[in-house]
């Protein structure tokens, strides 16, 4: 006879194409108990600067509550991928319940850094904030003359 039709806030408040902050993702927020203790709107990604310091880059991440056995830097292929997966289980046993959580989240960022010295690149993880130090290679010389014999 009757049904009942879930409501999805995301389509209603992008129903005019613009993606706005609205009040009840300000609830959302508030309420959030994601185990990286934020949240990016639609994405669910960690936020990353790029800085150009003339001789290297500078990135960092801000990463509350990750430790650095949960991170993993990767370059190839000109691009620095970051990754963090985080696992926490729960586990509480009071005199008349058993309780148990376990959560699993996965977020992995890349941004595309070409002429880095590899060998040179240097992290640390400081009071939540990930610096990541790529120095920069000389470019290989994209114009070669050739002698015509």
């Amino acid at each position: 006879m009757f049904g009942l039709t879930p409501l999805n806030r995301n389509q209603l408040q992008k129903r005019d194409g613009h993606d706005f902050i609205d009040f009840y993702n300000m609830l959302d927020d508030f309420f959030n108990d994601s185990p990286f203790g934020f949240r990016a709107p639609e994405t669910g990604v960690f936020k990353m600067d790029v800085k150009d310091q003339g001789n290297a880059y500078l990135v960092e991440a801000e990463m509350p509550g990750i430790k650095k056995e949960e991170i993993k830097l990767d370059y190839q292929n000109d691009y620095l991928i970051i990754k963090v997966e985080k696992n926490e289980e729960i586990n509480e046993e009071k005199e008349s319940y058993l309780h148990k959580e376990r959560r699993s989240s996965s977020m992995q960022r890349s941004v595309y850094l070409k002429d880095i010295d590899a060998a040179n690149v240097d992290a640390k993880l400081e009071d939540g904030v990930l610096k990541i130090s790529l120095p920069k290679s000389e470019p290989a010389a994209s114009k070669l003359q050739i002698e015509i014999k």
